[in-house]
């Protein structure tokens, strides 16, 4: 499937972030039921995080893995990154006071920086998957863990249908209804269709030279939750 027009382009992208950025806590709620904190509080609860992590949130929106982290470790210290200033200034209303601005296919950081990676609905955006999973595992410290929660293809062919026809009428409501523009949330659907499944992402962190990988499946298999260890 053809990669959507945004996805190849960052100034595209970050210009919809930009616009997405005051709604996206409220989009995330309503896309996933209001599952979304919970599925992201059992990602960090499993990380085994260490009393004083140094952790990315990379994608990081307005900083919900960030804030999750710092109430189980506050005396971590947390990297909120993302390609939109705009969300990185969102973030910093919510207390979060060193965010770069950064892409992930070329992360400004040193090798082995962090003990913690978090990526919260990051992947899609991507536009090569596997350069940006390959850069997480560089700038990870050996035994350190990745966390991902993201939308994902369904494998079976009527699950895909189903789901993809639900996302694109709740894409093009809230789009109309928040923005008058439907494309801004029908970009979800359409990212899907050219990215891959639970199982495929899985693969690729193994591949990539992630253990221990193990992931959780949400809605139909539209929504996965992953751990790997470095």
């Amino acid at each position: 499937m053809p990669i959507p027009v945004e996805q190849q382009n960052s100034k595209l992208m970050r210009a919809m972030f930009h616009t997405v950025a005051p709604r996206y806590d409220f989009i995330t709620r309503a896309f996933s039921y209001g599952m979304d904190k919970r599925w992201k509080r059992l990602g960090v609860e499993r990380a085994r995080l260490l009393e004083r992590p140094v952790v990315l949130d990379l994608a990081c929106g307005t900083g919900d893995f960030s804030l999750l982290v710092k109430r189980i470790r506050p005396q971590a210290r947390t990297v909120p990154a993302d390609i939109t200033e705009r969300m990185l200034h969102l973030a910093h209303d919510h207390g979060l006071r060193d965010g770069v601005c950064a892409d992930a296919g070329s992360l400004p950081f040193a090798d082995a920086a962090f003990d913690c990676v978090f990526i919260g609905y990051g992947l899609r955006n991507f536009p090569h998957l596997a350069r940006a999973v390959a850069e997480i595992e560089r700038v990870t410290k050996p035994n350190g863990v990745l966390v991902t929660l993201d939308f994902f293809l369904p494998r079976n062919a009527v699950m895909r249908a189903l789901y993809l026809g639900y996302l694109y009428v709740q894409g093009t409501f809230w789009g109309f209804v928040l923005h008058r523009r439907p494309r801004i949330y029908t970009y979800i659907p359409d990212s899907l269709r050219s990215f891959v499944s639970i199982d495929q992402f899985t693969r690729l962190l193994r591949d990539t030279g992630y253990r221990e990988v193990d992931a959780r499946s949400y809605i139909l298999g539209g929504i996965g939750l992953h751990w790997g260890v470095k």
